[in-house]
């Protein structure tokens, strides 16, 4: 009779933790996913490439920046001979940001040039990822994820005036920059 309830007790452990886990697509599975595959391009920059001279940052910028570890970036362009593959992926991205655990900071864009959303994982002083997401029809979408800890959201935004003015050009950024222009 003991090792009867042994195991049962064993296999509500199991179904337990398998409900437990997530079965649907995450952005991290996205990515490496999709990394790799024709039409993609993907850039792990860490924070380091970014040319970003510390001396010149406040103190809080210069704490957002240390928060931040590294950028994961994954983009696809859009051409005529792909069209049907580009909307079938933003429509995959758009349902994994739909999901409840991204919250949504801001949004905006129109029908001309494309859209963009940034979204968050985590609470306002402290972020674990943050998602840039934008798509044009002309020209295809990319995903940007902020990687790091105890991000602020303020502090981030303060320190974004830093990155507009940062010589990116020589940087993975700066081409992964250029694709979009």
């Amino acid at each position: 009779m003991i090792p009867s309830i042994k195991n049962s007790i064993w296999l509500v452990a199991l179904v337990i933790a398998l409900l437990s886990c997530r079965q649907g697509p995450t952005l991290q599975t996205y990515y490496v996913d999709n990394e790799l595959k024709p039409g993609f391009t993907s850039i792990d920059v860490p924070t380091s490439f970014l040319n970003i001279e510390e001396t010149s940052l406040t103190e809080e910028q210069k704490e957002a920046y240390e928060s931040v570890d590294k950028l994961n970036m994954l983009a696809f362009v859009v051409s005529d001979s792909n069209r049907t593959e580009y909307e079938t992926e933003v429509a995959k991205v758009k349902t994994i940001l739909k999901d409840p655990k991204y919250q949504e900071l801001i949004r905006g864009g129109n029908s001309t040039d494309g859209h963009f959303v940034v979204k968050y994982l985590g609470e306002e002083t402290n972020i674990d990822e943050l998602v840039l997401f934008g798509d044009s029809d002309d020209k295809g979408f990319a995903i940007i994820r902020v990687l790091g800890d105890n991000m602020n959201i303020n502090k981030i935004m303060k320190l974004s005036s830093v990155l507009e003015n940062a010589d990116l050009g020589d940087a993975e950024i700066g081409k992964f920059a250029e694709m979009f222009k």
